[in-house]
């Protein structure tokens, strides 16, 4: 099993910056790819960002390319997303997910973490 814990979120004022952490631990070998799926008040999830392990490659919603930025610290088996101007909608519960599809950005994976809030004030 493959327990994901994220952490970072919290409110900050538009155009700033938050950078969310989500540590993966337990049969972690067995993980090839990891997502950030957003949920926001009154919409369906969304993946905003994915990174494959094996090979680095990384996809990222349209409206999030340039602002967020997805990497992992391999020793640490931490998956991080790096969120820079950010709008209020922005604002959502932000989950990391792990294995789905190995390549492409989208909501449907096996393990889940219990999310974190993200608010953005205007």
């Amino acid at each position: 099993q493959v327990q994901l814990v994220e952490s970072g979120g919290g409110l900050v004022q538009a155009g700033g910056s938050l950078r969310l952490s989500c540590a993966a631990s337990g049969a972690t070998f067995r993980l090839y790819g990891t997502g950030w799926v957003r949920q926001r008040p009154g919409k369906e999830r969304e993946c905003v960002a994915m990174l494959t392990w094996t090979d680095g490659s990384t996809a990222y919603l349209d409206s999030v390319k340039g602002r967020f930025t997805i990497a992992r610290d391999n020793a640490k088996n931490t998956v991080y997303l790096q969120m820079t101007s950010l709008k209020p909608e922005d604002t959502a519960v932000y989950y990391c997910a792990a294995n789905g599809v190995p390549y492409g950005c989208q909501v449907d994976y096996d393990y889940w973490g219990q999310g974190t809030q993200v608010t953005v004030s205007s």
